[in-house]
């Protein structure tokens, strides 16, 4: 059973193909701060208002920005608790990762036999 916090193999993996374009970074960085307008983040970049929104429907898809109306512009808000949820998935790995090289270290350190 999937637990509410943990993601399935195709969040996980709709989120980290969102996150390796530079720009989707940079608008996730933005909008975690601030939420902007599609049209506030399109003038921001040297690409087409179409480009941006491609670029916002990506990681909306991943689940990592909504958009909300404000009269006629589409307001984009980062959605942080997504990001933690990825980041729980990374310390996981971490922790995988320091037990391997734990384990290392001990065997290593282990006197041989004389």
């Amino acid at each position: 059973m999937v637990s509410q916090m943990e993601l399935s193999d195709a969040e996980v993996d709709r989120i980290f193909r969102a996150l390796a374009d530079q720009t989707r970074r940079d608008i996730m960085r933005r909008v975690l701060t601030e939420e902007a307008a599609v049209s506030e983040l399109a003038a921001v970049y040297d690409m087409s208002f179409a480009a941006v929104q491609k670029h916002v429907a990506v990681l909306e898809e991943a689940g990592l920005v909504t958009k909300h109306p404000r009269g006629r512009q589409r307001i984009v808000r980062g959605e942080p608790d997504r990001i933690r949820r990825a980041q729980l998935l990374l310390g996981q790995y971490e922790d995988i990762w320091r037990a391997r090289i734990g384990r290392l270290d001990a065997l290593l350190g282990e006197p041989k036999g004389i």
